[in-house]
């Protein structure tokens, strides 16, 4: 328990850091091309296109989901899925792209998932007012239920930062672990609720044992369904305790093994 009062110890202490060091990585990724940050949001809006002409137009022939058209269907799942695939990949690389130079100054290195995460943050706030634009064409109103948006997005902070500490430990320590995290993340649009509907299917408690299903289904419920997230309680406990325990092993894991990061480099 220690090891967790320590990290999150860390977080707060170090919160303006974090977000002038993530508007300093956005900068610096983007610096030597023409269209800078733009890049940050063409790269989605070019993905979310391929996929509605794949699974929209073609495979499900432009037909809705109930009363949903397939592209707004779709789209309230690719974006926290960007947002949260983007910050796991990125964020369990980011103690070995930065920690050979931190190691020589007195710098908290589990910051180093946070900047990444808080990065992906600000496009994820682009996106969400591009999806304003979108439900409010297609006349598409949440009402009251657009308060639980905030719980979501936080759900969503604290996993990736208790999933990318640990991965970003594991990932310095063993680089195929990285490369293995990449192939799995690109497996994982087909597994979870982006591009279909899957609360027919006949294993959808063994799907729901994925914690990302719970952030992808809940953001999109916000909007469609119109449900309150303490409505399955059951499943919102779950998400918790998985999201907790990942909190405390990888701020075990990263406490113990920080001081040889330098060795593994």
């Amino acid at each position: 328990m220690k090891a967790v009062i320590n990290v999150i110890k860390e977080q707060i202490e170090n919160f303006y850091l974090i977000f002038r060091l993530a508007s300093y990585d956005i900068k610096g990724r983007y610096q030597s091309h023409y269209l800078g940050v733009a890049w940050q949001f063409i790269n989605p809006a070019m993905q979310i296109i391929i996929y509605w002409l794949v699974f929209g137009l073609g495979i499900r022939s432009g037909h809705p989901i109930g009363s949903t058209p397939f592209f707004v269907y779709m789209i309230l799942g690719a974006i926290p899925w960007f947002f949260i695939s983007s910050a796991i990949i990125q964020g369990s690389n980011s103690v070995y792209n930065k920690v050979s130079l931190v190691s020589k100054m007195k710098f908290p290195v589990s910051v180093l998932p946070s900047i990444t995460i808080v990065s992906n943050i600000f496009n994820l706030i682009f996106m969400l007012l591009i999806l304003g634009v979108i439900l409010y064409v297609y006349r598409i109103n949440p009402g009251i239920y657009l308060l639980q948006l905030p719980y979501f997005i936080l759900c969503m902070v604290i996993f990736l930062f208790a999933v990318t500490l640990l991965f970003s430990t594991i990932a310095t320590m063993a680089r195929d672990f990285q490369l293995a995290l990449q192939s799995f993340m690109r497996m994982m649009i087909y597994v979870l609720p982006v591009l279909w509907d899957m609360e027919k299917l006949s294993l959808l408690n063994f799907f729901r044992l994925n914690p990302l299903y719970y952030l992808i289904d809940g953001f999109r419920k916000t909007f469609l369904v119109k449900e309150w997230f303490f409505h399955d309680w059951k499943y919102m406990l779950y998400f918790w305790i998985i999201t907790l325990l990942m909190l405390f092993i990888g701020s075990i894991v990263h406490i113990r093994f920080r001081k040889q990061f330098v060795d593994y480099i």
